[in-house]
This record gives C-alpha cells, structure tokens and sequence, in this order.
C-alpha cells in the first residue's frame, strides 16, 4: 500500500482535469478495482480520466512533483495484477478513444490508448485492411494495454507479437513530459528505439497514450479446421508438416486438452463439441493465403495426409465464417470455462517448440505427485511454444487449501519451464502477480541493467511502482 495522496494534489487534479476528468464515486471506482477473476481487489483516492494527451501530460506532471504514484489502466483485461492499484491515482486511459487516422498507402492505424482492439479491427475494415492482433478480450482490451504488456493473441506465429506490430508512439514520460514518436517509418537506425523500451514496460516507464499500428491486406482465402490428435508429441509433428504445406500460410495453430473443452461445453452457453467422438487431445489449425482457394487447398492436403498417417484420429473444415467462429468460441472460452470449477493456479509459460509436449508432461507429473486429485488443462498458441498451463482444485475440494499451495506449485511449474529453455510470463507481463518471481530466473546482471534503465527515467519511482524491477 502506497502513502496517503496529500489533499493539495488532490485539489490541482481535479482543477486540471475538469468536470468529467475524474472521480472519487465508489460507484465509478467498483469495477476498475477489481480483476476479472477476482484475486486483486485495489484501492485508489482518485481515478483520473484525461481526456487528451495534454490532460495525461498534467496528471503525471503534478504526481511527478509531489511524488505520488501513478498506476495506469486500459481496460482491466490484465491477468497479472499490473492495472489493480494498491492506494496509488488510478489513471484510466478510457476517454483517450479517437482513431486520428488510417491510411491505407503507408498501412498505418494512429490510434489513442484508450481505443478498444475491437475499434481497431472495425476500422482497418473500413479501409479493407487488417491489423491482425486478436484477443479473446478484444471487446474490452485497449491500445495502450496490449502495448504496455506486449500481448500477443491468437496469430503470433506470423504476425509476431504486439512488439512486432508498432511503428510509432506517443507517450507522457514520469516527469510529464509527451514524447512524440508516432512515426510510421518501417526502417528508422538511429540509435536506441525508445518505443521498444515502452513496449511491454507495463506502464513503468511512461503512459503510452497513442500508437502507431501496422495494418495488412484482407487476404483472398482462409481454412480453420479442428483436428483430433493423441497426445502433444503428435500436436507438433503436425505443427511441423503445416508449415511444410502451406508455408508462411499458417496463421494460427492452437493446442487444447480435453479436460478444457468439457469445462467449455459445461460452463459456457450455446457451445458444441467440435467434433463427433470425444479424443483427449485438438488443434486448431488456420490458414490464409492471397490465392484465392489457396488456404483451402492446403488444408485439405494437410488434413488428409495426416488422416492417412495415422497423426489425426478426426477432423472437420470449418464450411461456414459461422462455423469457423465456433470453433474459435471452444478456444476463446478456456478460460471462461475453467471459472466456475473453483480455485486454480495459472500460468502463462513459453518454451521452445519442441520442448512443449515435454514441458506438458514434467510438468503435468510434478503437478499430480504434489496436489493429488487436481484437475489439468493445458491449451494455447503451441505454434509459438506458449502454453497456459492451470492447475484447478480436485472436484468437489477445497478452494482455500488448494490456493494455499499455489504459490509452491506455481514454483515448480515455472522452475519445469526455466529448466527447459522458457519463460514464466509468455504473454501476460509480470505485474504484481510475478515481479518479485522474475528475479530468481534472470541474473544480476540482467536485473541491474533493467533497474538502471527504469531509475533514469522514473528516478522517483511513481509510475506503477510494484511491478518490475
């Protein structure tokens, strides 16, 4: 908990902000101080809602006077606890929402933080262009989040992540001062990127508050497909042949357990099996191509020969945009699905590719000797090596006792990943849920390099002060 916000900046906040800018109504504050599934619940003295980079500019300068801390938010999506403040100003980039262009010659949206991915997507559209970061959140996910924590969503595996889909930002530094870098150049070698530093900062280093995104053409075909498969082994055998038959087509390739798909079927409305017969293990497989028919072919070659191999036990072509999008919502909704079955332990892993049927075993071994009873499901961007690894409470169990050895099974989970090559936090960042975490697996020297970047830039340290190092 941070230290009381003395009165008179309270008082210069308001008078910079105006009528709108902010409030103190719990009301307005409920829900922007608790995480979608409930493991932080904050408190702030004051939302501020800037409504123009000006207005974040004057925010962060009086905080940066005063010394109080700051902890930015977009749209409360965040799985890791960075957008929940702990006694800080809670500033929500929410009113920053305008498109200020899209042009379709230089394949560029410049968007405000506070604009929804959602609002993204529609406006590319627009232009018959594509930017092509998805999120099953969206709806609600926002610019200045998914840069902040470098999401990387459902087509990593040709797009890259959002680190890799930035030309430009523009953002308010810890002494309040608006760095200008929307630049929408695709080769810029003069020196350190600054927007690299802001990118996956989760709002530490500054408050982005617009951004330069690249867009892509609407490609002429597309296949998704669900494929049943025997184990992860076989998941990337596949991975493998589908890059072999379609190239640089593969636009996503996604493992989930079956565990996870009862929890969808159960838990979550209007949902349907993907396929006829239950088997323990499915890929979600897309292809888009150029070529008109191109993406369809492929897939047909993929899926048939793997059929023939033996590699698939079953499979089906989404035949309509409606089916494709319903085997997107069993996907989507893995998490959603595991809410109502009690306590788990999340973890949001990457080790390379070929270490991910491994991972899943140790880890899935460890997990069973140490909380006997537990129920596993283990899905995500396999194509990407990314596995969401969650450890739910046995059935009918207890959800006090089993979050009580989250954080030593967490451990040995991580320690599984970090000995095979991987990362604790693929996608989600550190936030308050991993910070301190994060130490045992970077070295000294890594540490005392980052912390030397963040001391010259936020020597106060106000910017989201309990996260990262």
């Amino acid at each position: 908990m941070t230290a009381p916000v003395p009165a008179d900046v309270l008082s210069r906040l308001k008078a910079v902000l105006g009528e709108g800018g902010w409030s103190i109504d719990p009301d307005r504050l409920a829900p922007k101080l608790i995480e979608w599934r409930d493991r932080w619940v904050g408190t702030t003295p004051f939302l501020a809602l800037p409504k123009t980079t000006a207005d974040v500019s004057a925010v962060v300068g009086i905080c940066a006077e005063a010394g109080v801390a700051i902890t930015p938010q977009g749209g409360n999506t965040g799985l890791v606890g960075g957008q929940i403040p702990m006694g800080e100003i809670l500033l929500s980039t929410e009113r920053l929402n305008a498109i200020r262009d899209i042009d379709a010659f230089d394949d560029v949206v410049v968007a405000e933080a506070g604009v929804t991915l959602a609002a993204v997507h529609e406006a590319a559209l627009a232009k018959r262009r594509r930017f092509p970061l998805g999120l099953a959140s969206e709806g609600s996910a926002t610019v200045g989040g998914v840069v902040s924590t470098n999401a990387g969503g459902t087509a990593v595996l040709r797009y890259g992540t959002t680190r890799d889909l930035v030309l430009g930002l523009e953002a308010v530094l810890p002494n309040g001062e608006v760095w200008n870098g929307l630049k929408r150049l695709r080769k810029d070698n003069t020196g350190y990127d600054l927007k690299q530093l802001l990118i996956g900062a989760e709002g530490t280093l500054g408050v982005v508050t617009a951004a330069s995104l690249k867009l892509f053409p609407i490609l002429a075909s597309r296949a998704t497909a669900i494929a049943a498969v025997d184990s992860p082994e076989v998941a990337i055998e596949l991975l493998v042949r589908a890059k072999e038959t379609a190239g640089g087509a593969v636009e996503a390739f996604e493992l989930m357990g079956r565990r996870g798909v009862e929890f969808v079927l159960k838990n979550i409305a209007n949902q349907r099996d993907p396929l006829a017969e239950v088997h323990p293990w499915y890929v979600l497989v897309e292809f888009a191509s150029g070529e008109p028919g191109a993406a369809e072919a492929a897939m047909e070659r993929l899926l048939a020969k793997g059929l023939e191999d033996g590699l698939i036990r079953d499979a089906a072509i989404a035949q309509s945009e409606a089916q494709a999008q319903a085997f997107w919502s069993v996907r989507e909704n893995q998490s959603p699905g595991q809410k109502p079955e009690g306590a788990t332990w999340k973890h949001d892993v990457s080790v390379p590719v070929s270490q991910v049927a491994r991972f899943i075993a140790e880890a899935t071994a460890a997990m069973e000797a140490f909380a006997p009873g537990c129920r596993i499901t283990a899905f995500g961007h396999v194509g990407d090596g990314n596995i969401h690894y969650d450890v739910i409470r046995p059935d009918g169990g207890d959800d006090a006792l089993h979050s009580a050895k989250r954080t030593e099974g967490s451990r040995m989970v991580h320690d599984i990943a970090a000995a095979l090559g991987g990362s604790i936090s693929a996608e989600h960042g550190l936030g308050s849920m991993k910070t301190e975490e994060a130490r045992r697996y970077k070295s000294a020297t890594e540490v005392a390099a980052l912390s030397a970047i963040r001391q010259s830039l936020d020597p106060k340290r106000i910017m989201n002060p309990r996260v990262l190092f």
